[in-house]
């Protein structure tokens, strides 16, 4: 019985451990200083601007990719460690859905209008 909780002891230090490694408090505020950041822009954008359609939805996409990767870097840890490898395949393969997903839609939509 007290092997079986010492080994049990000794996982649970491991993992505890494994979380330490994974961010510090200063990436996780800055991560989430610039996740603000990159989310008031365009609202301002849209606000407070007098810029053309296509100049406002330029800075909101923008501003979406940019926070897109900022949340895998600071809060998803994309970039540390074994694990990740694993995380960048899965990312890249549910882009390539999305995308596959999205530009079908786009083009049975544009056929649609086609048709009828």
């Amino acid at each position: 019985m007290s092997q079986h909780s010492a080994g049990t002891a000794g996982h649970e230090h491991g993992h505890h451990d494994e979380h330490e490694d994974h961010g510090s408090l200063k990436a996780y505020i800055i991560g989430f200083i610039l996740s603000i950041v990159l989310t008031v822009i365009p609202l301002l954008v849209v606000f407070e601007t007098s810029m053309n359609k296509t100049g406002v939805i330029i800075t909101i996409i923008t501003m979406a990719v940019i926070q897109l990767l900022v949340q895998l870097l600071f809060f998803m840890h994309i970039r540390e460690g074994q694990g990740p490898k694993y995380n960048v395949m899965a990312l890249v393969l549910g882009l390539f859905i999305v995308v596959v997903i999205v530009a079908g839609s786009v083009w049975i939509m544009s056929f649609n209008s086609v048709v009828q």
